[in-house]
């Protein structure tokens, strides 16, 4: 299966923050859009870094006064992206070593989804189901 066949299911929507937001801000729109991290892109289309809620936390736990520092301030900017016709096995394995949950989509530099740990483990679990189901077929008949 392929990163392309998650973003299908899921759809290829990326909400992205400028680096110049502020943690206030980036706290409204993660609470908004239900998600645990964004991308940080000045335009909307280049990855400029990762801002998750774990940055959030580090920070809160050093700065008491945090609404007003800067995305950049706290973001990841060595970002590990992956393209729409990488392996989602592949992508699992990087997320385990790396201790990621957020990868972005990029083709030509150019942002396109993003996949989380969550988005994986539904597909590998529907991919396990199809299996499951395949074999109870052959065995019924």
């Amino acid at each position: 299966m392929k990163i392309n066949d998650v973003l299908r299911g899921k759809g290829n929507q990326v909400v992205t923050i400028s680096p110049e937001a502020t943690v206030t801000e980036l706290l409204a729109l993660l609470a908004e859009h239900n998600v645990g991290a964004l991308v940080v892109s000045p335009d909307g289309t280049s990855v400029a870094g990762i801002v998750s809620e774990r940055d959030v936390v580090r920070l809160l736990n050093s700065t008491p006064d945090a609404g007003e520092v800067r995305v950049s301030a706290i973001m990841t900017s060595q970002v590990h992206t992956c393209g729409p016709d990488d392996l989602i096995d592949n992508l699992m394995r990087l997320m385990t070593e790396q201790r990621i949950r957020h990868v972005p989509v990029v083709v030509d530099g150019a942002l396109t989804g993003i996949v989380s740990i969550g988005d994986v483990v539904k597909s590998r679990i529907g991919e396990l189901e199809f299996e499951r189901e395949q074999l109870s077929n052959y065995i019924a008949g």
